[in-house]
């Protein structure tokens, strides 16, 4: 009797898992790194666009950054300190929790603190983030962001809906008080 094909499971991902060939790979990577550099650092990414990632791996340029599985990194570094691969590692894959990744340089601490301290970029918020001080739009013509350009007519209706009291005058947003 030929199979039903009903109750077939069909993945809709493009996209190919890489199993324990690539776990194996990521495993041996993060070993290599921790053997060929003298420190290895846990830092955690809260809301950061990858082109600031991109800057960031600019700036150090000779190390070398990690992102991946918590798990898959930490068994790298090992679990217990019979596993760990050097002394004390066991701690650092102890603290592989949340959005984290590893960064392996030859680096002073004092080079990377004051360069991880020093970066700062500005952009717009996404949804869902907490204002971290007043905004007021002025009266007159809305312009946007830091760039000062003036928005689109198009987006008249958009602001409208978030409760801007706006008004389209000669195909320019403008409000008429403070908001």
């Amino acid at each position: 009797m030929p199979k039903a094909k009903r109750a077939q499971v069909v993945t809709l991902s493009k996209t190919k898992s890489k199993g324990k060939d690539g776990k194996a790979k990521i495993i041996e990577t993060v070993r290599e790194a921790v053997d060929n550099y003298n420190y290895v650092w846990v830092f955690s990414v809260h809301n950061m666009r990858n082109q600031y990632l991109k800057q960031v791996r600019k700036d150090f340029a000779t190390s070398r950054f990690f992102f991946g599985r918590n798990k898959v990194m930490a068994k790298a570094l090992g679990n217990t300190p019979e596993d760990e691969l050097k002394e004390g590692l066991h701690q650092v894959s102890e603290s592989l929790v949340g959005d984290v990744g590893l960064l392996c340089t030859n680096d002073t601490i004092e080079e990377v603190q004051k360069a991880m301290d020093a970066f700062s970029a500005d952009d717009y918020a996404r949804a869902g983030t907490i204002a971290t001080y007043r905004v007021v739009v002025p009266a007159g013509e809305v312009l946007r962001g830091f760039t000062k350009e003036a928005f689109p007519s198009n987006m008249e209706p958009q602001l409208r809906e978030l409760g801007m009291p706006t008004l389209l005058r000669q195909g320019k947003i403008t409000i008429d008080s403070d908001y």
